[in-house]
């Protein structure tokens, strides 16, 4: 079972570690990224940074697409942490019964032109158009940083921004 599918593009860190893993309740996470799949230096590191007992697997997204449609995976509680919005719809499009879809922190890497949402996530205009269909396979996809933070639906910004 998929507790939650982030996108945040620093994917592991100490807020995942330490905060949202406990509020989740999770098993495992996985880290759905092209770029990373190939890096062990990083897939390292990212491992490294989770509390004992927390299980880390990094895919590809077409691996992690697999991984999670696959029966075995629904007996666990699951992180998904995806880099970027265009990778969520991906996932969102194949994986169905993702509990929840949360947009962390994107944006500030890229020197894209982007459209300002929060303090924490910027996005390009393709990232909006992802955002859209992320929207309509999960229209409860919300932006939060963290869990005490208020959830703030997706589609409010869409229609308050003229997106």
């Amino acid at each position: 079972m998929i507790k939650i599918m982030r996108v945040d593009e620093r994917l592991i860190h100490g807020q995942i570690a330490m905060v949202w893993s406990k509020e989740m309740s999770i098993d495992g996470i996985v880290v759905a990224n092209d770029a990373t799949a190939e890096n062990p230096t990083q897939q390292m590191a990212l491992k490294m940074a989770v509390p004992s007992g927390i299980k880390v697997i990094v895919k590809s997204i077409e691996g992690a697409t697999a991984l999670l449609t696959d029966e075995r995976a629904k007996n666990m509680k699951l992180f998904v942490l995806v880099r970027t919005v265009a990778d969520a719809e991906k996932l969102a499009e194949k994986v169905s019964d993702i509990e929840y879809v949360n947009l962390g922190n994107v944006g500030k890497a890229s020197t894209d032109p982007k459209t300002t949402l929060t303090q924490f996530v910027m996005l390009t205009d393709p990232e909006i158009t992802s955002l859209k269909k992320l929207v309509e396979l999960y229209p409860d996809t919300a932006l939060q940083n963290l869990p005490s933070d208020k959830k703030e639906k997706a589609i409010d910004y869409i229609k308050k921004m003229n997106l």
